[in-house]
């Protein structure tokens, strides 16, 4: 199956999505600060033919509009809420990875009822870490941009599969290939994260949940087990041989577990909390 690209417009802001259709029920895409949606392909192609899968390039990436004024957390989920709303999608289940899998988190915490389940992908509420829009911005700086040639790039952000999806974000344009966003975005796009936890949105989230971490450390051990002692509904499992970009290193266990939780969020009297 391939993709139709469909527009959102939420208060002049151009959201840009891939929708794979499908006839069964619906799931929402989330990348990471500095990706785009095609790192999902592959899943969105797994599990378009049962499912009608929506991959959304999020504001300031992709083609999505790339210098938005507002890059809040609130701005993210009110995006996700109009992508739900504008394609006609009912009680999706919401995934996200990373920065992706944060924005997924606040949507579920912050609109009960509008999802039927949320998968999070090395994601988490966090900590403050008012050091990280500078880390981000030098990982950013350090990017030799242009890169001359897309197998350059591949090569850069490690090869393989992870290095293809990376180069999946670049663009060709005057002699080289550049990344789809802007530097200055990304980090003000961390602003919040840097200030703040987002314990309490956790707390409040009522959806069933899966929550998928590899060994990368990003959403350390005592804050996963802080995560189930909060809500000890939540379905966890961490996948070994993966670093932070799940999704890409280890696909086919990302698909298999995230095909079983869709399966059992299906009737969703079986993760019901009982009273």
């Amino acid at each position: 199956m391939t993709w139709t690209e469909r527009t959102v417009v939420r208060e002049g802001v151009r959201i840009s999505c891939r929708d794979w259709s499908g006839s069964g029920p619906p799931v929402v895409l989330l990348h990471g600060l500095a990706g785009h949606a095609g790192e999902w392909d592959t899943l969105a192609r797994d599990l378009s033919p049962r499912y009608r899968i929506v991959a959304v390039d999020q504001r300031g990436h992709g083609a999505s509009e790339r210098r938005p004024r507002d890059v809040s957390r609130a701005a993210y989920v009110a995006d996700a809420v109009a992508v739900i709303g504008q394609l006609g999608m009912h009680r999706p289940v919401l995934a996200g990875q990373s920065l992706g899998g944060h924005t997924a988190l606040l949507t579920a915490s912050a609109h009960p009822g509008l999802l039927r389940g949320l998968v999070l992908v090395e994601a988490g509420p966090g900590r403050a870490e008012p050091n990280v829009p500078a880390e981000i911005g030098a990982m950013l700086d350090a990017w030799p941009t242009p890169f001359p040639s897309r197998r350059a790039a591949v090569e850069f952000f490690g090869g393989g599969a992870v290095g293809e999806g990376w180069a999946g974000g670049l663009e060709e344009r005057d002699g080289g290939w550049w990344p789809r966003f802007d530097r200055d975005v990304m980090v003000e796009a961390l602003a919040e994260n840097a200030r703040r936890s987002f314990w309490d949105e956790w707390a409040g989230i009522t959806c069933p949940t899966l929550v998928v971490l590899g060994q990368s450390g990003i959403v350390p051990v005592h804050e996963s087990e802080a995560m189930l002692q909060r809500r000890p509904e939540t379905v966890a499992l961490s996948v070994p041989e993966a670093g932070h970009d799940v999704h890409l290193e280890r696909p086919e266990v990302l698909h298999q577990v995230f095909r079983e939780f869709l399966e059992q969020v299906g009737d969703e009297r079986r993760l019901r909390p009982q009273a």
